[in-house]
């Protein structure tokens, strides 16, 4: 064999072993790099699993204590959640979480209603549940909107005022006004036209004056919605509202 054979067979199998540890070392960074990674996750995982709460953690009122509870809220709400005065808002049937917010809003000050001074001061956040709980599972009661103004106030409530900015009210309070319960949207369908209008006014008051009503989160979402209403427009839309089945 000639010496070029054999010096050509000599590099080739220099070049094969030297490939070979290549890919050895190159499968060797690779699971280590697999472990550093796994090891990272569950680093990062761990803080992000231990705040969360487990479904006995979560706060569930007692209808039959809450009703026991609102023996006093009766005289201005009505005995069945049902006021008979517009100016005081029906508590039946408006949703158990938004009311237990609302409650604690009011009682940490955050939501100043001159009516309940004194009403929910030194309750828990156990005890408002309760309440939240009895009120939310009666029946709210429906009444006639005024057929003068069902017309702007079915527009406004359903397409919106979109020159405006103003959205639909039916994107989160529902076709017949029953809102959303898990997300906290309260069920409006046949509140009071009066107690609606004035919610607004003060909400579209809140957009610009801290002395309005500011309960509704960072994103402003009712602020944002009812600075863009005029009174006509807040006068029909609350009528219609009162009028949903």
């Amino acid at each position: 064999m000639s010496n070029k054979k054999l010096t050509t067979m000599a590099i080739d199998k220099t070049s094969t072993a030297i490939a070979v540890s290549a890919i050895e070392k190159a499968d060797i960074f690779l699971k280590a790099v697999k472990v550093s990674i796994a090891s990272a996750l569950l680093v990062t995982m761990v803080p992000v699993m231990a705040p969360v709460a487990t479904s006995a953690e979560i706060l569930r009122g007692d209808p039959a204590i809450g009703e026991q509870k609102a023996v006093t809220c009766v005289a201005c709400h009505g005995m069945d959640g049902n006021s008979l005065v517009p100016t005081f808002p029906k508590l039946a049937g408006l949703g158990e979480k938004y009311l237990l917010q609302q409650m604690q809003h009011i009682r940490d000050g955050l939501r100043p209603v001159p009516a309940m001074v004194g009403q929910v001061d030194n309750m828990s956040d156990q005890e408002l549940a309760d309440i939240a709980a009895y009120f939310n599972q009666l029946d709210r009661t429906r009444q006639s909107a005024n057929p003068e103004l069902i017309a702007l106030g079915s527009k406004v409530y359903r397409a919106g005022v979109a020159e405006r900015n103003v959205s639909a009210c039916i994107a989160c309070h529902g076709a017949t006004g029953n809102g959303n319960s898990p997300a906290g949207f309260p069920a409006i369908g046949g509140q009071h036209a009066e107690y609606i209008a004035a919610q607004l006014v003060s909400y579209r008051k809140g957009y610009e004056d801290p002395t309005g009503r500011v309960t509704d989160g960072d994103i402003k979402i009712m602020r944002s919605n009812a600075f863009g209403l005029s009174d006509r427009e807040i006068e029909a839309v609350s009528a219609y509202i009162s009028g949903l089945q």
